[in-house]
């Protein structure tokens, strides 16, 4: 199945209930928070200290589940009354039924699980949408720190040198759009969002965002 982006495509229900956001929110959780559907069941896969997943509850009065490798973000999130789980991203999909929620997120961790493709075919079984999050490495800053300097980035992203950084595998939006096309999944909604924050223009080619786009927000679909 050929790949195909229709940007946008946020339903008006989903629209017209969202409400101001608080300003700390890190701007993907924003935008993962305008692509959920109100009343869905959520899984959200690295959920950290469970920062999307009470957004999206308080916003779109979601059935949230959460898991997350460390004990602290584990903690974390209990602290908060959410229904979070320890496990790793890599392990332990394997022990969810197909289906069984309609909203799988990974937000700014694909790069960061040892194997991305199967990680994200779980997400497609596991979900009827998986949205994925991540800092694109094809940003023409990081092609500057590597092609003009000779240096691993450090940037607003990417703030940890390469010795420390959690990131494994790191891709562009290019490479992900190519893995979302292997694994035979459609791009239902997609957005590159700026060094400002905002989301750059719909009807930009993907070469276009993958050389301005900071980071990327995808939805997609089996």
């Amino acid at each position: 199945m050929s790949v195909s982006a229709q940007t946008g495509a946020v339903s008006s229900t989903a629209t017209s209930e969202l409400v101001t956001a608080p300003a700390t929110a890190r701007v993907d959780l924003e935008l993962i928070a305008e692509l959920v559907a109100p009343y869905s069941r959520v899984l959200d896969v690295g959920c950290g200290d469970g920062a999307l997943l009470s957004l999206l509850e308080m916003r779109r009065s979601i059935d949230g589940r959460g898991v997350e490798l460390s004990q602290v973000g584990v903690n974390e999130c209990v602290a908060r009354g959410l229904s979070v789980i320890q496990g790793d991203a890599d392990k332990d999909l394997v022990y969810y039924p197909d289906d069984s929620f309609d909203y799988v997120i990974l937000s700014q961790t694909i790069q960061a699980t040892h194997n991305p493709k199967t990680v994200l075919a779980e997400l497609l079984r596991i979900g009827g949408r998986a949205i994925v999050s991540f800092p694109n490495f094809g940003h023409w800053s990081i092609r500057y720190w590597v092609g003009l300097r000779g240096r691993m980035p450090v940037t607003k992203n990417l703030s940890q040198a390469w010795y420390e950084t959690p990131n494994i595998h790191f891709c562009t939006i290019r490479d992900f759009v190519a893995l979302a096309e292997e694994l035979g999944a459609t791009v239902e909604t997609a957005m590159a969002i700026n060094a400002t924050g905002q989301k750059m223009g719909m009807k930009m080619p993907w070469w276009f965002w993958n050389l301005f786009g900071q980071q990327a927000v995808f939805v997609l679909k089996r």
